[in-house]
């Protein structure tokens, strides 16, 4: 198996998936979303119980070859891309994952393992057929308390019901300083225009490079095994007011 093309094969699938979100999206709304949270959650499935029709489903979208496969990519993301930094001035940087199955669902115990084991995840067999919105809460506390209190509710109202059987979570944080901080000195005053025509006056970070597309990277932090990890912050910036 070749890794990087592996990988490069994930980053076509995002690039994919957020055309299709964001052609799905009204022109006024704001779309966040992780593809290598998504990634996870989706290889927890294909190597879970469901079956053969399901992983090979999952394996078509996801251009992998084998279940074998997602699980190399996934033990590279998890390990090496999402390895905390924080403690070297790096990146503050957690990801977990869970799994929520009704426990009268026949499963085999080797399952239990691979997600404790291999995903690190939580297993919790839960009773969805008579307090489903007792996993939802559950479900939405985990997210809250591992994104540091950021993300709330993300399961909304009547979206667990007693027909659900599993759930597949994954929670990402990440927070980061600037390698190099804009000057406050710099801040000016301009013209915010807004989907509506009109314009505000607010304050923007600003500096001498002329870009289309601005990257801003994040203080790096050391590694133990000597692996270099970059993260940047990029905005794409439209020659016209509504050029995106």
């Amino acid at each position: 198996m070749d890794l990087k093309e592996a990988l490069r094969n994930q980053n076509d699938v995002a690039v994919n998936l957020s055309m299709h979100v964001l052609s799905s999206t009204t022109k006024a709304s704001n779309v966040i979303f992780s593809p290598a949270s998504i990634n996870s959650a989706i290889t927890m499935h294909a190597a879970g119980s469901g079956g053969d029709s399901i992983a090979s489903e999952i394996l078509s979208f996801l251009r992998s070859s084998s279940i074998e496969e997602l699980k190399t990519i996934f033990r590279e993301i998890s390990s090496i891309v999402f390895a905390d930094q924080s403690a070297s001035g790096g990146p503050k940087i957690t990801a977990v994952n869970g799994l929520w199955i009704e426990k009268s669902l026949p499963v085999d115990p080797k399952f239990k393992d691979l997600f404790e084991k291999f995903f690190n995840a939580v297993y919790a067999p839960v009773d969805f057929r008579s307090k489903a919105e007792n996993v939802r809460v559950e479900v939405n506390s985990w997210v809250e308390n591992h994104t540091n209190n950021l993300i709330k509710d993300l399961l909304p109202d009547g979206s667990v019901t007693s027909e659900t059987d599993k759930i597949y979570a994954n929670a990402l944080y990440f927070k980061g300083a600037w390698k190099k901080p804009f000057e406050k000195y710099y801040t000016r005053d301009i013209d915010f225009h807004l989907v509506s025509g009109t314009s505000v006056s607010v304050p923007f970070m600003t500096s001498s490079d002329y870009q289309y597309v601005l990257r801003l990277p994040y203080k790096r932090g050391g590694s133990a095994d000597g692996t270099i990890r970059k993260f940047s912050m990029y905005f794409y910036l439209p020659d016209k007011k509504d050029g995106l």
